[in-house]
């Protein structure tokens, strides 16, 4: 009987020793989460990779099911983290949190929270402090794309290598296959075979037009101007001219060079030989040329461009009073011009060399047809290569038309390590002839005579007297108040100032100013398109001298 008892109190003993672990188990299992817990605090991370919170504070969670969460989000600048406790059950910012029962806290990106905004959630004590961001779906996508880029480069390498090859190829048994034309002597010149046969008579054909080694048959007609450098001819083409034929030009314009010159001819030719330069506002070149002439025997070295019946711009200023309409078309199309020279890409986007002008006047402007500038005057022009050394730019020396020349030109203090000094220079020479133009629109009110910049100065100043002008008295051109009561007008006087800063740094870009001038474009809309008054006949071509 005893042993019967003893039996039934060591059941029980085990039992409820049983249920008692049981508990103390079950007490040990829901032991609360500790996490990461400091709200919303400032971080470097920058969502990429792996990060630590920089939070120093650890809570335990007031529930037994809550789990660990961190939320980093960006918004402009400001980029922050939140390290809480969440139960899972429960939405946070509208979200359900996916993935909690992780060890690891590994960011998803939100879409649709009004910020850049990545969450992540974990069941293990303190989880919430190192947090790793996987590659978003852009990302992703961009090293496909470059994945893609690379396959592709080489077949497309190859590709444009057979395009241009064939293209060659045609090209020459096009020309092979040409018949020669027989030479046509232009008047005063002597192409004898005897005296040609060991001369060195040839013609550059830059813009593929003038394919024969022959010399254009051309006939001058009138001079229209003379500089220092070289004299300006009206010509006619003769007939049977593959320039006359190709292009439809009949009337062309010869800047003849002595052979004294013959370096100035050159560095011209070089600029308008580079097929990128091409551009509407800029002079279109045909051909240049080297002659003898029959009377002397001496050489003389040709550059043939299109003929421009209006003539300079300085000319046509003088003679003409324009309207609001005319100052938009001339203004835009220097400042489109200048951009074009100043510019590393062609309107194709294919690289090219800067060039800059330096010596922008309105007598190196051109006017077209359509009161559209071209730029011409290359002589002193500069290509912008970057294997140019400081040395070969402080050989170009202080070069252009002192009235026109920039504070740091007449200074020589021009920067040389930076091929942007050049650029900024021009846009100085740009600015004082837009002035020019404005001077004769009357938009302003009362137009006066035609006057350059600096008009109080003698007609052809020194360099030292722009000094005492540009730099001692850092004086400009005067804008009157009655200027400013035209709209365009006030913003191209602004643009002006700008870009005839004393510093060079802060003067605007010539696409700046070409910008400027298209976001005017309605206020030309809005214009009276009346014609310009007229003073003279328009059949001038005066290139002033330097």
């Amino acid at each position: 009987m005893e042993l019967l008892r003893f039996l039934a109190f060591w059941c029980g003993t085990m039992f409820f020793g049983s249920v008692l672990l049981e508990e103390a188990e079950a007490s040990v299992m829901k032991i609360k989460r500790l996490c990461k817990f400091c709200d919303v605090q400032a971080t470097s991370c920058t969502g990429k990779g792996s990060c630590k919170v920089e939070c120093t504070i650890t809570a335990i969670c007031p529930n037994d099911e809550d789990v660990c969460v961190s939320i980093w989000r960006k918004k402009d600048d400001n980029v922050t983290f939140d390290t809480v406790c969440h139960h899972p059950a429960q939405k946070l910012y509208g979200l359900v949190l996916e993935d909690y029962n992780n060890s690891k806290c590994e960011m998803k990106e939100r879409k649709g929270m009004g910020t850049q905004f990545f969450i992540c959630s974990c069941s293990e004590d303190e989880c919430n402090e190192n947090v790793l961001f996987n590659q978003s779906p852009s990302d992703m996508e961009s090293q496909v794309v470059a994945v893609i880029l690379v396959s592709l480069v080489p077949l497309l390498v190859m590709a444009i290598f057979i395009i241009t090859f064939f293209y060659c190829y045609r090209v020459y048994w096009q020309r092979q296959a040409r018949p020669g034309r027989k030479k046509v002597p232009p008047l005063d010149f002597s192409e004898d075979d005897e005296d040609d046969e060991g001369s060195e008579s040839s013609s550059t054909h830059a813009n593929n037009l003038n394919h024969n080694t022959e010399l254009l048959p051309i006939e001058l007609d009138v001079q229209v101007g003379k500089g220092r450098f070289a004299e300006v001819y009206k010509a006619k083409l003769k007939q049977g001219s593959s320039v006359s034929e190709e292009q439809g030009f009949e009337t062309v314009a010869i800047k003849i060079f002595p052979c004294e010159e013959y370096t100035s001819w050159k560095n011209e030719k070089d600029i308008f030989s580079d097929a990128d330069l091409r551009h509407e506002n800029v002079l279109h070149f045909l051909t240049a040329e080297e002659r003898k002439v029959q009377a002397s025997g001496r050489r003389q070295y040709w550059l043939i461009t299109a003929y421009q019946p209006r003539g300079n711009l300085q000319e046509y200023l003088t003679h003409h009073v324009i309207n609001w309409h005319d100052l938009w078309l001339l203004g835009s199309s220097l400042a489109r011009g200048v951009a074009h020279l100043h510019s590393d890409r062609t309107p194709c986007g294919r690289y090219k060399v800067p060039i800059a002008h330096r010596d922008i006047k309105s007598s190196n402007i051109l006017v077209k047809s359509d009161l559209t500038c071209c730029l011409c005057d290359f002589g002193l022009a500069l290509r912008l290569d970057n294997s140019l050394s400081v040395d070969e730019l402080a050989n170009s020396g202080q070069v252009g038309t002192a009235r026109y020349m920039a504070p740091e030109v007449l200074e020589s203090r021009i920067n040389l390590e930076n091929i942007e000094s050049f650029k900024q220079a021009d846009v100085y020479s740009m600015a004082l002839v837009l002035w020019e133009i404005i001077s004769r629109c009357s938009a302003i009110g009362e137009v006066k005579e035609y006057e350059p910049p600096f008009g109080n100065l003698r007609e052809h100043p020194c360099v030292e007297s722009m000094k005492d002008s540009v730099l001692r008295d850092r004086g400009r051109p005067e804008i009157p108040n009655s200027w400013l009561n035209h709209t365009g007008v006030q913003v191209v006087c602004a643009s002006i100032e700008e870009c005839w800063d004393h510093d060079p740094e802060a003067r605007l870009t010539a696409q700046c100013v070409a910008e400027r001038f298209a976001d005017m474009e309605y206020l030309d809309k809005m214009s009276d398109c009346s014609d310009s008054e007229e003073k003279i006949p328009e059949e001038i071509f005066v290139v002033d001298e330097k």
